[in-house]
């Protein structure tokens, strides 16, 4: 039964906990399938200034390309080294992490890679996941062991550092930093507005039986972390990526669609998708299209709210 009677005025893939999360929904709005074809769909990022979104799809080794303007869908790098979260600096630069490649790179206004970072203490990493970058310029990855677990969305290899920690590299050195060493596969990460909170998805539960599916919660120290509470368990299935609307609120990924929690952690709505949800990232003209990345498939919906700003 809906929390609300209202609910029933909204579309199908409108699911209340709260009756605070219809606020965040339109009535009228779909939930648009805007493209299928992948066998693993994942890090979604927007590009305002063209009006399109890249997306990577990890085991078909390619980024793809949605036009919002004509509606199209390409290839746009292929191969692209089994790519899987991406990001933008605040020079608008694709910053992307390559399973294949054990590596972050830059792709630089002229389409050069730049590689920002492949190894620590002289050890490859495992298959850099999900990256972000701070206001500073630093880029913020996690490193799980997931691109190397098999030949399915990587190559697979024994882990040379032997654990899966969240890296820090310094903008103006390029050193690279452990900043979190304490979770058993760090995924999707992304920081609050003000950058004093770094929130950490970890995914353990894929290897541990009953490990962690949850995000956590850490305080950041300038180029440091601290804390590290657990904000949010996942209900159904795992958190995988996320991203913060304005007023903070975090829509991640789960088995079912897009859960919303609010600034306590609460559970309060979800995004129904007939397929596992890697990831999500905000985009339109307005920030206000949620557009959410599926298994085999591109989602997108309008909402009320808007996305949080990030590069």
């Amino acid at each position: 039964m809906p929390v609300n009677p209202l609910e029933a005025l909204y579309k199908p893939h409108v699911h209340a906990l709260d009756p605070t999360f219809l606020k965040l929904c339109l009535k009228n709005a779909h939930l648009d399938q805007i493209w299928t074809g992948a066998r693993w769909t994942e890090g979604p990022v927007y590009f305002g200034d063209g009006q399109y979104l890249l997306f990577s799809d990890i085991p078909n080794d390619r980024i793809m390309r949605y036009d919002e303007i004509n509606n199209e869908t390409t290839v746009w790098r292929a191969p692209s080294r089994n790519s899987n979260g991406q990001t933008r600096d605040r020079q608008g630069r694709l910053i992307t992490c390559e399973h294949g490649g054990r590596r972050v790179t830059r792709t630089e206004h002229d389409g050069n890679l730049t590689v920002l970072a492949d190894r620590y203490q002289g050890k490859r990493f495992n298959s850099p996941n999900d990256v972000v970058v701070s206001s500073d310029g630093a880029v913020w990855f996690t490193d799980p062991t997931y691109g190397i677990d098999s030949d399915y969305e990587g190559d697979r290899a024994e882990s040379e550092i032997g654990t899966s920690n969240v890296y820090r590299i310094d903008p103006q050195t390029r050193d690279v930093a452990i900043v979190a060493d304490d979770l058993i596969k760090p995924n999707g990460l992304a920081f609050s507005a003000d950058e004093t909170t770094l929130f950490i998805s970890d995914t353990g539960a894929t290897h541990v039986e009953g490990g962690p599916r949850h995000i956590r919660r850490f305080a950041v120290n300038d180029d440091t972390l601290s804390g590290g509470e657990v904000f949010s368990t996942c209900e159904n299935g795992l958190y995988d990526g996320f991203r913060l609307d304005t007023a903070g609120r975090v829509w991640a990924s789960a088995a079912d669609g897009v859960h919303c929690l609010n600034t306590e952690g609460a559970l309060i709505g979800k995004i129904l998708i007939p397929e596992t949800v890697s990831n999500v990232c905000f985009g339109g003209r307005k920030r206000n299209r949620l557009y959410i990345t599926g298994t085999t498939s591109l989602y997108a919906c309008y909402l009320t709210v808007n996305g949080q700003p990030y590069f």
